[in-house]
């Protein structure tokens, strides 16, 4: 099986050792790989990813607006304040404060997604709000299928 990470595009070389001829669109210190072995490839780059990430907090902003089960409500709440207030607090270029590592962010991605999964379900409210619901869903299984071949980056070194 070949390595995802052959070739200066999956390289775990830091940018600063990186030879002239790589033509990746992230910027920054590539991340530690999560668990060994995450992500499975690097083909997002950290920028587009990161306006996925508010646009999923938009989404579900909206989702708390046209809610009305107070359940689907909460939820919604919940899920565009965590998904935004991290994305503001992460150390890539498209953040306000980088205070939170790119690992801890890429860890919590999935965190996320499987939270966006699970709630229409644990709080019932896939029957009284379904679109809701299954705005909650896609965007679950497309933060984490996301995340799995995302390029992550910190914006700021830190060792």
């Amino acid at each position: 099986m070949p390595n995802l990470y052959e070739g200066a595009a999956y390289s775990r070389t830091p940018v600063a050792e990186r030879h002239a001829g790589d033509r990746t669109l992230s910027h920054g210190a590539l991340s530690k790989p999560l668990f060994g072995s995450l992500p499975l490839a690097r083909w997002i780059p950290m920028d587009v990813h990161s306006i996925l990430d508010y646009s999923n907090g938009g989404i579900a902003a909206t989702g708390a607006v046209l809610a009305k089960d107070p359940r689907a409500r909460a939820a919604c709440v919940f899920l565009a304040a965590s998904v935004t207030g991290l994305s503001l607090l992460t150390d890539y270029r498209l953040s306000v404060a980088k205070v939170v590592p790119i690992e801890v962010h890429e860890a919590s991605d999935h965190v996320w997604g499987l939270s966006a999964i699970a709630l229409p379900f644990v709080l019932g409210y896939w029957k009284t709000e379904p679109k809701i619901a299954m705005s909650h869903v896609v965007a679950g299984v497309g933060t984490i299928l996301a995340s799995l071949v995302t390029d992550y980056r910190s914006w700021k070194r830190r060792r």
